[in-house]
């Protein structure tokens, strides 16, 4: 074959490969705009809660003890019933303190009558006196003799008094409602005066107590005080959930917080009280509390998936008009179910990457794929959004190859 021909060839054969050598990978073409799903916010009134573990407690436990001594005759309840303010509880032998009391009022009736004795003595020497027929010296006696009489019979009554006391107290009865304990002492036994004999415990309400990091109650008091959140810790909400992740029925308040911090701990007690009718909460029940009833309006929350850490702190990435990425530094404030309250950092109207973060490179476009928002600015679940991005690729690849094969198509013609 002539050269001339062989050129012409080897020209032509160039020709046709140009394309595809300008569409390989190393070639020099950018490769497409990774597919990504995005977000825009849209502030909200975000409701925000607290959760700490806690541990149930009684709201009054109580120790009945007699308060005279004697022979313990019957206990009148089954141990661990629930007993009424009031319900008798124990009988103490009665006859000794009813001896004492008969005698008290002996007592009494001899005052008595000695003092009525004295009086009609002093009147009539006041008599004797003013029509001279006796001196002064002899009334004085009289009056003192009323006046210790009259002493004799303040005794009396006072003896009297305790006498029918210590009868009272020969029926120990409940001081308060609640749950009795096992008996301390058995029927038959000699008590004294003090001995402990059961223990009720009142249920209903029912304690929880809980600590809560110095730094966050203040956080929490803060927020409240300065507009940034909505409520009052006077109508805060406490929920307690049970170790199998149920919750109790009823919801409670909180009604103390203690007023210094724990040393040891840096943490401050609190405690909330809910009703507990059916005993449900027994005391020494761990379980863990969620504190509701705080709303920051206007908040900025994202997906946890959409925050990205680097050297200089925490970022997400956010896109302009033209779909390109860009690094923007934010500020988290509390980390809420599956999402993140963002503090500073982030306004209405910016779209930031929800799914495919890995694939953004600072500066270049992405693919933004499902960027539709809802009506409330919240994100789709990431399982709804991956199958969308990660479909988008090869429809890309796709779309890319067919416009190489349709180049080089036309080239060869």
């Amino acid at each position: 074959m002539p050269r001339s021909s062989l050129l012409l060839s080897a020209v032509a054969i160039l020709t046709l490969a140009a394309p595809a050598l300008a569409q390989a990978p190393g070639g020099g073409a950018a490769p497409p705009p990774p597919a990504v799903t995005v977000m825009t916010i849209k502030p909200e009134n975000v409701p925000v809660t607290f959760e700490y573990p806690a541990r149930v407690s009684a709201s009054r436990e109580v120790e009945v003890r007699a308060q005279v001594g004697g022979i313990l005759l019957r206990r009148t309840f089954n141990e661990g019933s629930r007993v009424k303010e009031g319900d008798l509880l124990f009988e103490i032998d009665r006859r000794p303190f009813e001896a004492q009391v008969a005698l008290a009022e002996a007592q009494l009736q001899q005052a008595q009558a000695t003092q009525a004795n004295a009086q009609r003595t002093q009147e009539r020497t006041q008599s004797l006196v003013r029509s001279g027929a006796t001196s002064t010296a002899t009334l004085d006696d009289a009056t003192a003799q009323r006046l210790l009489a009259d002493a004799q019979v303040a005794a009396a009554e006072a003896q009297l008094q305790t006498a029918t006391l210590n009868l009272d107290y020969a029926s120990v009865e409940a001081p308060a409602s609640g749950i009795t304990s096992l008996e301390q002492v058995p029927e038959g036994s000699l008590l004294t005066s003090g001995a402990l004999l059961t223990r009720i415990t009142q249920l209903d309400p029912a304690y929880v107590n809980f600590s809560a990091a110095d730094s966050e109650a203040f956080s929490i008091r803060n927020m409240i005080e300065t507009g940034k959140a909505e409520g009052s810790l006077d109508t805060l909400r406490v929920t307690v959930r049970f170790g199998n992740g149920t919750n109790y029925a009823q919801q409670g308040t909180i009604d103390f917080t203690s007023s210094s911090i724990d040393e040891s701990t840096g943490t401050i007690l609190s405690r909330a009280v809910l009703p507990n009718p059916e005993s449900q909460l027994l005391p020494g029940q761990f379980v863990r509390v969620e504190i509701e009833g705080i709303v920051v309006p206007n908040a900025v929350t994202i997906p946890t998936e959409a925050l990205m850490q680097g050297p200089q702190g925490t970022f997400v990435y956010t896109l302009d008009d033209k779909n390109v990425a860009a690094v923007r530094p934010v500020t988290v404030g509390r980390e809420l179910e599956g999402r993140l309250l963002i503090a500073d950092g982030l306004k209405d109207g910016d779209k930031v990457v929800t799914v495919g973060v890995i694939k953004v490179r600072p500066g270049s476009p992405v693919n933004p794929a499902g960027a539709q928002p809802d009506a409330s600015g919240a994100q789709p679940a990431a399982g709804a959004n991956a199958a969308p991005a990660a479909a988008a690729a090869p429809q890309q690849a796709a779309a890319n190859g067919s416009a190489q094969g349709s180049a080089q198509a036309g080239a060869a013609q």
